[in-house]
């Protein structure tokens, strides 16, 4: 969430930085607009308040001496409907204040390429060149289904679109790849959590998906009143409790900066996504990932993004795939980051490079929704930084290692690096599926 203060002090360069993540600048106008008639009425109300408390000891002292009050008490109960008027009234440019404030992106760092979509990322590095494959590749869907590890019909038939079952080497894969992120990111320093997978609207509004993507999430309802959602809903990312862990709480400065780990899975009804990606490990419904979230103090925050990427990268240098990191245009960064980088892998059937890992800062803006805070030496609270990243999305790795690990007889070689996790399995053949 932005700081109404920042924004009122500095409207014209407010417009200019949420202008390239395309806010109106009208739409910050209707919030001054609301914020100037809110603070009138609070200061109205104050001073009423104060004019009420001075002469109702006034009564009192009169009462005591036994002088007629009668009219100053008729006056204080025009007053005291006057105050309740205009508290009734600030509480609802208050409301509609923080509907806005809520519903607005955090502002862009100067160093994130400026640009309203995709196409103005900007390349930062990459690490290996493609291997050129001797052969026709295929795609990780095909291969999947041709060695008997990735049963889509069965997934559609128990769930629908975009839901799969894992077999045999496949699901062996899956869970060789998760544990190896985990151990990899517990080796850095990360602190390993197992979090909740259901948590309430606050949580999700602490970390910026309430309200603005209420659409994008699966809500629990109530069974016996179905149109009624309970406050429960399914996470769309681990990010959502691990920040969350820490809502609403102070903490001690010596202990920044902290870094947490989780597996989930992830929960995404992909509304607005119809036509895309529509077949393989890309974009599904449910689908397990590795998170990363650090609580830092601002002034660590830009170098704790860069340790948070190395780290990503580090998982994909060990399992030896290809990929570029690009920084993300102020119109393709996601709603709560201040600057990201992602991380891109390659994908021999597409022959191109797909996201498999999203790294930002979200400086203070989650902090501030979520009230996490520190205390510095002086014992002063601040607000603290927050950052996460994938490391990784454990089904769009499989996918890598498909297509880029698959030989011309279909089968697929085995990451030396996840051989250890695979019982010593160095080749998933077609017989390595159990049913």
């Amino acid at each position: 969430m932005l700081d109404i203060k920042v924004i009122r002090e500095n409207l014209p360069w407010a417009k200019e930085k949420l202008a390239t993540r395309g806010i109106k600048p009208e739409e910050l106008d209707e919030l001054i607009k609301i914020d100037q008639e809110r603070r009138a009425g609070l200061k109205r109300s104050e001073e009423l308040k104060a004019q009420r408390n001075q002469v109702s000891k006034q009564i009192a002292a009169a009462k005591r001496n036994q002088e007629d009050a009668g009219h100053a008490i008729t006056e204080m109960r025009e007053v005291g409907t006057q105050i309740k008027d205009l508290d009734d009234q600030v509480n609802e440019l208050t409301n509609k204040q923080n509907d806005i404030i809520l519903r607005l992106p955090n502002f862009p760092a100067d160093s994130a390429p400026v640009g309203p979509d995709e196409s103005y990322n900007q390349k930062v590095r990459s690490w290996h060149e493609p291997a050129k494959l001797a052969f026709e590749p295929k795609a990780h869907w095909d291969i999947g289904t041709d060695l008997d590890i990735l049963d889509w019909d069965r997934g559609a038939k128990a769930s629908g679109a975009r839901f799969v079952y894992y077999k045999g080497a496949g699901a062996l894969l899956e869970r060789a790849v998760f544990n190896f992120f985990l151990d990899e990111n517990t080796k850095a320093g990360y602190t390993e959590i197992i979090p909740p997978y259901l948590v309430n609207d606050e949580s999700m509004q602490g970390t910026g998906q309430f309200p603005k993507f209420r659409e994008d999430v699966y809500t629990i309802v109530d069974n016996d009143n179905p149109d009624q959602p309970r406050d429960l809903t399914l996470i769309p990312t681990a990010e959502v409790p691990l920040v969350n862990y820490f809502r609403n709480e102070i903490i001690h400065d010596g202990k920044l900066p902290i870094s947490v780990t989780a597996l989930s899975p992830a929960f995404r009804s992909e509304a607005g996504s119809a036509g895309r990606d529509t077949r393989g490990l890309i974009r599904m419904h449910e689908f397990r990932k590795v998170e990363m979230v650090k609580i830092c103090k601002p002034e660590e925050s830009w170098a704790e993004l860069d340790k948070l990427t190395a780290n990503a990268e580090d998982l994909l240098q060990k399992l030896n795939l290809p990929y570029r990191v690009v920084a993300l245009a102020t119109g393709d960064a996601s709603f709560t980051s201040a600057k990201t980088y992602d991380l891109e892998v390659w994908m021999p059937y597409q022959d191109k490079y797909r996201e498999i890992s999203s790294c930002s800062n979200c400086t203070d803006f989650q902090a501030r929704r979520a009230q996490i805070r520190y205390r510095d030496e002086a014992g002063k609270p601040h607000l603290a930084h927050t950052l996460n990243g994938s490391g990784l999305a454990v089904g769009r790795t499989v996918a890598a290692i498909l297509e880029n690990y698959q030989n011309e007889d279909g089968t697929v070689t085995v990451p030396e690096a996840l051989i250890p996790y695979m019982n010593g399995m160095k080749q998933i053949t077609k017989e390595a599926s159990l049913i």
